[in-house]
């Protein structure tokens, strides 16, 4: 049996180094199982952080609706760097400035280079219901109950569409992400688990970060982690409203602006274009 998706091409990209992929579905009404997701993810050069999958936009006034899937089949309803990587692949369209749907709400970002795009990802959530936390709680500093060895006591909470856990540790060469990273984000302080972010402050205007992402695991970059860890840093008084976050794949540009909106600029970069292997996708 012939599958919808037999020979279809797909973008392999990467914003900072998070490992990108883009499908695109517009008008086309199909739409991605978990497993098939997974099934994309397991093929030769196609592991990624994100599958970002654009579907025709809901409303006249907006470019595309996006569905992010990370690499366990997952979805999230936010990727600043995935964003970024949607919006290289529109500009080809000569769509500069773009309005994007997700499920956390809509998304503009903005061409500055040919390949520098900035996205404005709209305002933080920081009440606890909003990331999700497990209790009523004051957000900003936050016990981790019942603790873990070897993990930071207390940590940050902000959602910039998914939930973000950051930690401010004065060395994070010393984390074991690896160990700590699955551990906070299954904790049962997530009831729908947590990004988790190590966070190291170099000065008021440069932050050293790594990520372990929900769903995915140990990432290169994480766009909206990068955004999260800034909000965290200002109202911790860590931080200036803007500030390089330094990430193993890259550096980008966060600024929570006076609207309340926090923006994100910085690179992609298009690897390769291929088609989608009827040898697995036949086979679910």
């Amino acid at each position: 049996m012939t599958h919808p998706l037999d020979n279809h091409p797909i973008l392999r990209m990467n914003g900072a180094g998070n490992e990108i992929l883009v499908l695109d579905l517009r008008g086309e009404d199909y739409i991605l199982s978990a497993q098939e997701a997974r099934a994309i993810g397991t093929q030769p050069g196609l592991h990624y952080d994100q599958l970002m999958v654009l579907h025709d936009p809901l409303s006249l006034k907006d470019d595309a609706f996006m569905r992010i899937y990370n690499l366990d089949g997952s979805q999230s309803a936010a990727c600043g760097n995935g964003t970024r990587c949607v919006a290289f692949v529109l500009a080809r369209e000569g769509k500069t400035h773009l309005h994007l749907e997700t499920e956390a709400g809509k998304i503009q970002t903005y061409q500055r280079t040919d390949t520098i795009f900035t996205v404005d990802m709209g305002p933080p959530r920081l009440l606890w219901h909003e990331i999700p936390l497990a209790f009523a709680t004051d957000t900003l500093n936050v016990k981790l109950i019942p603790e873990i060895q070897d993990a930071p006591a207390y940590f940050s909470a902000v959602s910039m569409g998914n939930p973000h856990a950051v930690f401010f540790v004065e060395d994070i060469k010393s984390i074991d992400l690896e160990k700590l990273g699955p551990l906070i984000e299954h904790h049962s302080l997530f009831p729908e688990r947590v990004n988790v972010s190590f966070a190291q402050i170099i000065n008021l205007n440069e932050i050293r970060l790594r990520v372990w992402e929900r769903g995915t695991g140990a990432t290169k970059a994480c766009g909206s982690a990068a955004c999260a860890t800034l909000v965290a840093a200002v109202r911790s008084n860590r931080s200036g409203h803007e500030a390089h976050v330094n990430l193993p794949g890259g550096d980008l540009q966060i600024k929570w602006k006076q609207d309340n909106n926090v923006e994100m600029t910085g690179p992609v970069e298009f690897e390769f274009e291929t088609r989608l292997n009827k040898n697995f996708l036949g086979t679910i």
